[in-house]
């Protein structure tokens, strides 16, 4: 996948789960709806983790990218 435009990165490299999700859930809060969030996550559980979320939670998870030492997953933020 090409490089992503974000409004907002968010870095959870080498926190472990549930924490990467719980930072994202937080920072997504403060964010207009459509408005994408880039986090950072080195937690393989973040695979499964960030797409129940969003799938739980109503936000688009527009893709993900390998990183050196993480992958970063888009997440827009749902219109509420």
């Amino acid at each position: 996948m090409a490089a992503m435009e974000y409004d907002l990165d968010i870095d959870a490299v080498g926190l472990l789960c549930p924490l990467p999700v719980l930072r994202l859930r937080k920072r997504l809060d403060g964010m207009a709806a459509g408005q994408i969030a880039r986090l950072r996550a080195s937690d393989a559980v973040a695979h499964i983790d960030v797409p129940h979320f969003c799938a739980e939670q109503g936000h688009v998870l527009l893709g993900t990218e390998d990183l050196p030492d993480a992958t970063a997953f888009y997440v827009k933020k749902s219109v509420e």
